[in-house]
């Protein structure tokens, strides 16, 4: 996708140790990665492995809650043409509207993990710790399909959503 798309600006949810940031940068050398992780021991990480790849001046870490930075990047009026949502699934929805504003028309959003466990179509009742998730995530993909955004859906893995800004 990041072949296919050529971003230049690219925007990832969800750092981890920094394995789909190294892929994505490494798919497009043009591309610079600004990346949110919350959690300071994978923040870390990520950052030791972008430096053993030699990405580190392509890449811009942010530690912190990405609801918040998500906010502070659309109040600096930032674009994206592409975005990796790969975050905590139940926030996925709330993230959504400044997730379009921050990503530039003819961008690209990618959601990871939108089928979680197949519970996300799934007929079957959703135990109560993971029903306020699956809720969302069904309501999420309602919504991104809506409002200048196209979207399909490819059920690999836990399920990924591919979506087009295709109007302001």
């Amino acid at each position: 996708i990041i072949q296919q798309n050529k971003p230049s600006q690219i925007l990832e949810i969800g750092t981890a140790i920094g394995y789909s940031g190294i892929n994505m940068l490494k798919s497009y050398d043009q591309s610079h990665l600004t990346t949110i992780e919350y959690n300071l021991n994978r923040f870390y990480e990520a950052e030791q492995n972008f430096k053993k790849f030699k990405l580190n001046g392509r890449v811009t870490q942010i530690l912190g809650d990405a609801e918040k930075e998500i906010i502070l990047l659309n109040e600096q009026n930032k674009k994206f043409d592409f975005i990796f949502l790969d975050g905590p699934k139940g926030q996925y929805l709330a993230y959504l509207p400044t997730l379009v504003e921050l990503l530039s028309v003819g961008g690209v959003l990618v959601s990871d993990d939108v089928l979680f466990m197949g519970l996300v179509q799934g007929e079957e009742k959703v135990k109560h710790k993971h029903r306020t998730m699956i809720l969302r995530l069904r309501k999420y993909l309602e919504e991104i399909n809506k409002n200048g955004l196209r979207s399909t859906i490819y059920d690999v893995g836990e399920g990924m959503a591919i979506t087009r800004k295709i109007k302001e």
